[in-house]
């Protein structure tokens, strides 16, 4: 006979462990990588937000647009990205001789505006009253209120 004698029972299983080990069936996350659940709860609040949106989001910027112009303009400045990357695709090299024609004339065109606008002569003066034009805010047509 052996003197060493144990007995055989189940193990004791401690928070999905035993010894140190996971029991079969348990999980070693059984939350899930936070990754997934980030993932998770993305789809979730993009899918609430599309349903609401289809049932509000056409009124709800109008009111916000009418009683909150700052937030109206801040959300708006939100969806705008920060940065723009631009990649070039050839560049002048890949560019046929027709373009770079055209791209020196309209550049040549742009510089000309410049300098005119530099050149240009300022007039001093003051506004004058005209009796025969309607006085401002007077019954002319009223713009459609959006």
């Amino acid at each position: 006979m052996n003197t060493n004698t144990e007995s055989k029972t189940a193990p004791k299983v401690i928070d999905g462990r035993i010894n140190g080990k996971f029991a079969p069936g348990y999980s070693g996350n059984p939350g899930g990588s936070p990754e997934a659940t980030r993932r998770a709860f993305n789809k979730r609040f993009l899918l609430d937000l599309a349903e609401d949106w289809q049932q509000h989001g056409r009124e709800v910027f109008k009111r916000v647009r009418r009683e909150s112009p700052a937030a109206y303009l801040k959300v708006c400045a939100m969806l705008v990205p920060r940065e723009m990357k631009l990649e070039h695709s050839g560049g002048v090299k890949a560019m046929t001789d027709e373009q770079l024609e055209q791209s020196i004339a309209i550049l040549k065109e742009m510089i000309a505006k410049r300098d005119a606008g530099a050149n240009a002569k300022v007039i001093e003066g003051e506004a004058e009253v005209v009796p025969s034009l309607p006085a401002p805010g007077g019954g002319g047509t009223k713009m459609p209120k959006a």
